[in-house]
């Protein structure tokens, strides 16, 4: 019977090409995402073990344990006179400091303007390049050499070749100071790894650099080796017991793992979002071949009978099947795995497209890489065949001698409803629980969450055939119409077998499905986010960062405050810190000027509150003064990175939009913030000119800002369309992503209208016996796969959209609005018929090429 399995597949070559390109895609998926993520791991760990490669310890300052949203505080030095003290230790053999800031330094493109990481650090380098010291130096000079004065520099390899840097050119970099000129001496790269994404490095000597970076007579850590024969443990102890307890010790393994550790929590991010993508692939692609498994199986009645009457057990029909589907996930699962080492530089193509690339290194193939995507891959293929295998086993020996034997229904037929019905109601119960439970964890919440989504388009999918006569008839009325004899027959056809042709909808429902969630949830985070910040911010202007997020300089606020066209300006300093026993973000304000940019809704107190603000006066979120219960007049403590503590007073609560406010949780006036941080920075700076904004002024205030390259001057209107587009591009990366489950759908639906042809060869000879043209054989093949991708999308588009009522309910108390999309919506039923016409091309000319006396001899 395995003879007789392999014989079938061999005999049946497109239809088994045709099933497993749908596990093919998905395997591929899920390896390119272990290859990509492996080698970004790769890349990090390669950074963080050649950085303190020749470092046995570390001394750095102690940092207050502060982190919100992933995000923490850059620890703050340590004075410079620690340097002798660490080489006085009589275990040390040798020490240096170094200063490194990860977001101040900006190195200034072509065209004037500080180069956009994206998010990514803008390193700004003091290193010792003393050869006698080049065992603590984590960088290697490519090209000139290292900087030895105030006027030179040495950058990133990546940011000379893209922008046509050579040594000996001028260099223009933005610090905490104004941009400033430098000869560049050298160009390096961070060990040996070949890229380092969208981040950038500039290289400065100490002196340089303490004072850009405004770190005068400070260090932000001390390397240290250790005489031969001491440890590295042994070193640490005896560093802690004769330096201050005011700094850490660490050995230098430790500081690598722990660095390490933290970027591994943030690839994790990106590789559990890309397997995501990889399941629903192969859970698209687990339909298609339940669905052509399934309608091969039927074909097949007569041969199985056969087999059954000269001795064929049901048992060896069972294994005949299955053996046709782990055959088919073998061979579609090695395909789709070295298929996913070139998907894995296309991710990264696409990542690197978007400005969102990641350092990476010569690709990983990981033993697990292998071992997952095989065995996902068979174990999806066997699972999807294995109810086609057991109908296979009801076959009688009388069907073999019997014309027209069709396959017997299962036990469980009249009931499937039923279930459907009952995993559709046990789906929303997890996806309610998921979205309304207050007390479940991350972790719980995402599984119940995938397992309900899941869940919900099983349950639909089985009921999708009760819904295919109705809404078959309704679609497929155009094409009866327009389409003369060949659109009503396509009609019918549809109408014919409504289980075959949910089950090929299906496919397109889960990939339209999953599209129209993101539309239409992207589509109200959009409008809620553009109606909160035209709540807030009222003023004309608003000077950011280049990309919007970054804290930049506070001398451009006052840049820009100076400017001609300058009517009112006020800026708005943000850092992390510990307020009321809760991590977040402090915000510093001007308590005489905020009121001219920034519109505040008082639930207790007024605009006058903050002439009230003092030294120790706060401002309070009406959200955070509910879940720390203060209320105005009580006192709760701060504690910032460097460790200093101060007491502050509630003056008054106001509510800020939940969905995108523009201030932290709690604000004080901006004299107390910056005598709580050594460098502050912006935020925001917000201006308002005389009259209505114009070119004019724009221009005024970015010849203002000229000396400052990463302050973005914006008016209101142009910044908060750049959040739209910021939204449009993460929709364009998940678009691009979820067309891999649309293309494995519109293998189905060849894979199906392909079997329907060979079904239906007879009765297409008796249509071009009476006189049916090829040309109509054709359009009928067309009409009837566009009418099952509209089917398709007449089942996603609700469900979408349902899903994202759902979130959207979910995230109420973020005030996330609910907002239909329409022309995307159409756009997305177009695509459906082109993804039908698309489908319908090779059966539609394997049709039109039938024999006529062939087809009707047809056995």
């Amino acid at each position: 019977m395995i003879l007789v399995a392999l014989r079938g597949l061999a005999g049946r070559k497109f239809r088994a090409i045709a099933t497993g390109l749908a596990i093919v895609l998905g395997v591929a998926m899920v390896a390119g995402t272990f290859v990509l993520t492996d080698t970004i791991d790769k890349a990090f760990n390669t950074i963080f073990q050649e950085s303190y490669a020749g470092t046995d310890a570390v001394v750095s300052s102690k940092a207050a344990d502060i982190s919100f949203q992933g995000d923490t505080p850059e620890s703050e030095p340590v004075r410079e006179s620690l340097l002798a003290r660490v080489r006085g230790v009589e275990s040390v053999d040798a020490a240096t400091g170094s200063v490194v800031d990860q977001s101040a330094t900006k190195i200034i493109d072509a065209n004037g303007k500080a180069i956009d990481t994206n998010g990514a650090p803008s390193f700004g380098f003091g290193i010792d390049s003393s050869p006698e010291l080049s065992r603590f130096n984590p960088l290697n000079i490519l090209d000139g050499r290292w900087p030895s004065g105030p006027g030179e520099v040495a950058i990133d390899a990546g940011t000379a070749d893209a922008q046509h840097f050579e040594v000996g050119d001028k260099v223009k970099v933005a610090t905490l100071e104004p941009v400033q000129s430098y000869r560049l001496v050298g160009i390096a790269r961070y060990g040996s790894v070949q890229s380092l994404g969208t981040a950038t490095f500039a290289v400065f000597d100490i002196p340089t650099a303490q004072k850009l970076l405004h770190r005068e007579g400070q260090l932000d850590g001390i390397s240290v080796a250790a005489k031969e024969g001491t440890t590295p443990e042994e070193l640490v102890r005896d560093l802690r017991r004769d330096l201050p307890p005011t700094v850490q010790v660490k050995t230098g393994a430790e500081e690598a793992e722990q660095a390490s550790s933290d970027i591994s929590d943030f690839t994790k991010i990106i590789r559990y979002f890309l397997l995501a993508f990889g399941a629903i692939a192969l859970f698209v692609g687990a339909f298609v071949i339940f669905n052509t498994l399934s309608i091969t199986v039927a074909q097949r009645t007569r041969e199985f009978a056969t087999l059954r009457t000269i001795g064929g057990s049901r048992r060896q029909l069972l294994v005949s099947v299955i053996v046709e589907a782990l055959v088919i996930g073998i061979v579609a699962s090695l395909l789709g795995l070295f298929l996913g080492f070139a998907l894995a530089r296309g991710i990264n193509a696409l990542f690197v497209a978007l400005d969102l690339d990641l350092p990476t290194t010569s690709q990983v193939y990981a033993p697990r890489t292998f071992v997952v995507a095989i065995l996902i891959g068979v174990v999806v293929t066997v699972l999807a065949g294995l109810a086609p295998a057991v109908r296979a086993t009801r076959v009688p020996p009388i069907a073999a001698v019997r014309e027209g034997a069709t396959m017997p229904r299962g036990r469980l037929a009249p009931y499937v409803p039923y279930i459907a019905g009952v995993i559709s109601v046990l789906a929303l119960l997890l996806l309610g629980y998921a979205m309304f439970a207050d007390s479940l964890d991350t972790g719980p919440r995402l599984i119940s969450m995938a397992l309900g989504v899941l869940g919900l388009f099983v349950g639909v999918a089985m009921l999708s055939r009760l819904a295919v006569p109705p809404v078959a008839r309704a679609i497929g009325y155009p094409s009866a119409r327009l389409g003369g004899i060949a659109g009503s027959l396509a009609r019918g056809n549809s109408l014919r077998n409504p289980g075959r042709t949910a089950a090929t909808a299906a496919a397109l429902m889960i990939g339209l499905a999953l599209v129209t969630f993101i539309a239409v949830l992207s589509a109200g985070m959009k409008k809620s986010n553009r109606d909160a910040i035209e709540a807030q911010v009222v003023a004309d202007y608003v000077v950011t960062s280049q990309n919007g997020f970054e804290p930049f300089v506070a001398a451009a606020g006052g840049a820009a405050a100076a400017a001609s066209v300058a009517e009112e300006s006020t800026s708005v300093r943000s850092e992390l810190a510990k307020v009321a026993g809760k991590s977040g973000y402090l915000t510093g304000i001007e308590p005489g000027e905020i009121t001219s940019a920034y519109e505040f809704d008082w639930k207790d107190g007024s605009d006058g509150v903050l002439a009230q603000l003092g030294t120790d006066g706060a401002i309070v979120d009406k959200g955070f003064a509910e879940d720390t219960d203060l209320a105005v007049g009580d006192r709760f403590p701060l504690l910032v990175p460097s460790g200093e503590r101060r007491t502050v007073v509630v003056r008054g609560i106001y509510e800020a939009p939940p969905f995108y406010p523009l201030l932290g949780n709690v604000s004080i006036a901006a004299s107390s913030f910056d005598s709580l941080y050594e460098r502050p920075r912006n935020q925001f700076t917000f201006v308002n000119v005389a009259g209505d904004p114009t070119a004019a002024t724009q221009k005024g205030l970015e010849q203002a800002l000229a000396a400052f390259p990463d302050a973005k001057v914006q008016s209101r209107e142009a910044w908060i369309d750049q959040q739209d587009e910021d939204f449009n591009q993460f929709l364009i990366m998940l678009y691009v992503l979820l067309m891999l489950s649309v293309i494995v759908s519109l293998f189905g639906m060849v894979n199906t209208l392909v079997l329907s042809v060979f079904e239906r060869t007879r009765e297409l000879g008796m249509l071009r016996a009476v006189g049916m043209t090829r040309r109509q054989v054709r359009r009928m093949i067309r009409h009837e796969s566009v009418i099952t991708a509209l089917i398709g999308a007449a089942l996603g588009l609700p469900l979408g959209i349902f899903l994202a009522a759902l979130v959207t309910r979910a995230l109420s108390q973020f005030d996330v609005q609910f907002s239909l999309p329409w022309a995307q919506l159409a756009i997305f039923v177009v695509v459906a018929i082109v993804a039908g016409v698309l489908a319908a091309i090779v059966p539609a000319r394997r049709a039109a090429r039938l024999r006529v006396l062939e087809a009707l001899q047809y056995e």
